[in-house]
């Protein structure tokens, strides 16, 4: 005999699986202001691959829950496209990190833990959005939220200009060193 709640789905499951994936969300870019700040000998990348793999069981466990429950708190749409969205920042994260301990020579004195910190911080935001949505979705404190994330993100695209700036400024070659010769 069926349970009335695993025919309708009960929402704290999602709830859990999408916090828990956005947890996991930050602990990526927790991992890698650490792998910045870590010196070369001693790097791992031990820590994006275990974020990354909980990651994968959690959109999978989501998947799954959303073929097995019948109704949902939330439209299925909406659980899958958050759960996609979360799903690809550890995996984005974890392949700066592969390229950045493979290229750390040629990148030279370019310092991305500021930037790592804006992720972390945004990362902190959606995760604290994600909580919001057990609570009844207060549209005050999500607003705030998305403030936060857009102040971030100004910060971040700030930042990235100035690269730009001072890539198309110099008279050499980012990656070599070398006078273009153009």
């Amino acid at each position: 005999m069926f349970s009335l709640q695993t025919i309708f789905g009960k929402g704290d499951k999602f709830y859990g699986l999408l916090e828990a994936s956005a947890e996991s969300a930050r602990s990526s870019a927790t991992a890698l202001i650490e792998l910045l700040s870590t010196p070369a000998s001693q790097q791992s990348l031990g820590k994006f691959k275990q974020a990354r793999r909980r990651e994968k069981d959690l959109f999978a466990q989501i998947s799954e829950e959303l073929v097995n429950t019948f109704v949902t708190v939330l439209e299925r749409e909406d659980i899958e496209a958050l759960s996609s969205a979360l799903y690809k920042i550890p995996k984005v994260v974890e392949k700066f990190a592969e390229r950045y301990t493979l290229a750390m020579a040629r990148v030279g004195d370019v310092d991305f833990t500021s930037r790592a910190v804006m992720l972390e911080q945004a990362c902190e935001v959606v995760e604290q959005m994600v909580g919001q949505l057990r609570n009844g979705m207060d549209l005050d404190k999500i607003k705030k939220l998305n403030d936060q994330l857009q102040t971030i993100e100004g910060e971040a695209d700030r930042q990235i200009l100035e690269l730009y700036q001072e890539i198309y400024t110099n008279e050499s070659d980012p990656l070599f060193g070398q006078k273009r010769l153009i």
